[in-house]
């Protein structure tokens, strides 16, 4: 579970670094939301370490806590890009 946390962990920040060199709405939209699917991974698996007592303590919470409000506000910049795109406003 710990090697699994820290290649989604790892993975958010590295995908992340890829949505900021987006060359376009459209590749933004779609990095961004690779950003979300890992970083949801990363709220999983810290809510099983922390849920099976894998890890214990302030540590894990306040790291679950910063994990979500990161989750939040990448799901918000992917809702808020497909709501600007015009590819995307055309089929909604």
């Amino acid at each position: 579970m710990r090697r699994q946390l820290l290649r989604s962990a790892t993975s958010v920040a590295a995908n992340y670094r890829a949505v900021c060199r987006a060359r376009s709405k459209l590749e933004f939209i779609a990095k961004i939301g690779l950003v979300v699917e890992e970083a949801d991974e990363t709220v999983f698996w810290l809510e099983l370490v922390r849920d099976t007592g894998t890890l214990e303590g302030e540590d894990v919470n306040e790291a679950l806590r910063e994990a979500n409000e990161l989750l939040a506000i990448f799901a918000a910049s992917q809702i808020t890009a497909k709501k600007n795109s015009p590819r995307h406003r055309s089929t909604q």
